[in-house]
């Protein structure tokens, strides 16, 4: 698998992360997923504006659930790039990485 969950210091966290290694570039992400047009966009929407209850989403095989969501928060957390970028890339992450958006907000 091309993208994998990183590790995630407490400053990535609080600050955000080095965005070359968490983010892919847009270039590189599925046009369906930067037009807020298909379930794990809204995930990833909803989590940003308003945030989640629960993330009850099973991961893929060989994917640490904790760790990919420390992964995809460090990306929200951030001042760069473009809002439309982290949200576009961390929908992605997720298809890549669970295998259905399963959440409440």
């Amino acid at each position: 698998m091309k993208y994998t969950p990183q590790d995630i210091t407490g400053l990535d966290l609080a600050f955000g992360g080095d965005m070359k290694k968490l983010l892919p570039p847009m270039s590189e992400i599925p046009e369906e997923f930067q037009r807020d047009s298909n379930e794990w966009s809204r995930l990833v929407s909803t989590w940003f504006f308003r945030g989640l209850k629960s993330f009850d989403c099973e991961p893929r095989e060989g994917i640490d659930k904790g760790k990919a969501l420390k992964h995809i928060s460090a990306i929200l957390r951030s001042f760069d790039p473009s809002h439309e970028h982290k949200e576009a890339g961390c929908a992605y992450l997720l298809s890549l990485w669970f295998k259905e958006p399963k959440y409440t907000a």
